[in-house]
């Protein structure tokens, strides 16, 4: 893992040029017509052929979009049809203003599915003294506090923590509608868009899941397909 010193440096030296690389694809390469599909924060090993992947890690991971997800989406107003991101909202400043960025970037009809860790899950087995749930990433904890704090937190790299009711409080206001909790792995309402996004993610409790999943929709006349 990249210390925070690390990253705060590099977003210092390359935030301008991620910058400029946003507005350029905006300005002449996003897409325009026909159907596109983004995925937000590939990383390393969870690049999606076919999908927009859009990343500021351009040098050990694979993107098609070097751009900061903290700046306004390099894409056009109602140009997308579907977002997906993994584990990835959890370290943005602003949650709000980046589902507010997806809800204007997607065409009316237009679907998000986004998943972080789930603090619901946290919360209960924090409660229930359930160590075994948690595991040892990044620091090996003795104690169910120390392993909560290691799970919502991670080092400080989680900058919020991700439950149902906040995250659907937060889209209602944004203006989603027909917001679905589902099952990491296993579960979405749009396997048409949706089922390569399932083969890059895991669960190994689906009774409490570590991870959140939430699909929502800009309300609208869904393009056709």
């Amino acid at each position: 893992m990249m210390s925070r010193a690390a990253k705060a440096a590099f977003y210092v030296a390359a935030g301008p040029l991620m910058k400029v690389n946003g507005w350029l694809y905006r300005g002449f390469r996003c897409p325009s017509g026909g159907v596109s599909y983004v995925h937000l924060g590939p990383g390393q090993r969870n690049y999606i052929p076919g999908w927009i992947n859009v990343d500021a890690n351009m040098f050990t991971g694979k993107c098609d979009v070097w751009a900061d997800l903290r700046n306004p989406l390099p894409f056009c107003t109602s140009s997308i049809d579907a977002f997906y991101s993994h584990h990835v909202i959890e370290h943005l400043p602003d949650i709000r203003q980046h589902l507010s960025e997806v809800f204007r970037c997607l065409k009316p009809g237009g679907t998000y599915r986004v998943a972080g860790p789930n603090g619901d899950s946290a919360i209960a087995k924090f409660v229930a003294n359930d160590p075994a749930w948690f595991g040892d990433y990044p620091d090996k904890r003795r104690s169910i506090g120390g392993k909560f704090e290691n799970f919502i937190f991670v080092r400080q790299e989680h900058l919020t923590v991700l439950t149902h009711s906040y995250l659907r409080e937060v889209m209602e206001d944004v203006g989603y509608h027909d917001i679905q909790l589902r099952k990491p792995f296993v579960e979405t309402g749009r396997p048409d868009v949706y089922g390569p996004c399932l083969e890059t993610e895991s669960e190994s409790d689906f009774e409490w899941p570590h991870t959140l999943v939430i699909e929502a929709t800009k309300p609208g006349m869904a393009s056709l397909r």
